[in-house]
């Protein structure tokens, strides 16, 4: 049985009230288990992005509780929520998010720095040299390629060893060469570094690289694949997209 790296228990997410209210978060629950790579798939609009940010502790749901490696983030106060993004969790985003003017290895050390720590030396070279940046450490954001930055952005998550990993979107904004560096990056991190990656995903071909894909729509879960390849998702992904425009029946 594997340890649960993080959970949502019955989460509800609101926004606005009366006519104006949208419900994103419809009553979520859902185990997400250590040491795998889990993506989060749904239509546009279906929730995925808001579980995300409720589990990393980025946002707070209406009712119910996020759980991150045994701690109810509703029992946190700031400070501990700030300590425990800092020091349990990782963060990779579609827009990168590095600082300008610093380095790629400045970058990739920042969130230590921050916490005035230092950084395990052979770690943070099992991480540098996995995603092959070790010749571009001194190089600014602005002379990388988005595939570089990218990977600069991996290894920043990664560095603080974090208990779990959320990627929103990772590869978003990269052709498909730079995407599949960072997939197999994080699936060797996965397989290999013993991390838990969860990624929030519309790419069939990102969410193939996944041990278990989980489907939302309307801010529910109605489904989850293990180990399923590109046609197995695009086919599920079409059958909650012709549900949600209403082309076919809840029971067919």
């Amino acid at each position: 049985m594997r340890d649960i790296a993080a959970q949502a228990i019955d989460l509800h997410k609101t926004y606005g009230k009366g006519d104006a209210e949208v419900r994103a978060l419809d009553g979520v629950s859902l185990d997400l288990y250590a040491g795998q790579f889990t993506a989060i798939m749904g239509p546009s609009g279906s929730g995925k992005s808001t579980l995300m940010h409720c589990l990393a502790a980025l946002d707070k749901p209406t009712t119910g509780e996020a759980v991150v490696n045994g701690r109810r983030l509703s029992k946190l106060r700031d400070r501990r929520l700030t300590a425990l993004r800092r020091d349990n969790i990782g963060f990779v985003f579609q827009a990168f998010n590095l600082v300008p003017t610093l380095t790629a290895q400045e970058n990739i050390l920042l969130p230590l720095s921050l916490a005035r720590k230092r950084p395990d030396p052979e770690w943070f070279d099992k991480v540098i040299d996995t995603l092959d940046l070790r010749p571009r450490l001194e190089h600014k954001p602005s002379e990388l390629s988005g595939g570089q930055q990218q990977r600069v952005a991996c290894a920043r998550a990664l560095v603080s060893k974090p208990d779990i990993v959320f990627a929103d979107e990772p590869t978003g904004n990269l052709d498909s060469t730079s995407a599949a560096q960072v997939l197999d990056f994080l699936r060797h991190s996965v397989d290999d570094l013993g991390q838990t990656i969860v990624m929030v995903s519309h790419d069939p071909v990102a969410a193939s690289y996944c041990d278990r894909v989980i489907f939302l729509a309307d801010g529910r879960v109605v489904d989850e694949l293990a180990r399923p390849n590109r046609e197995q998702i695009l086919a599920h992904m079409a059958d909650l997209q012709a549900r949600a425009m209403g082309l076919i029946g809840e029971g067919a």
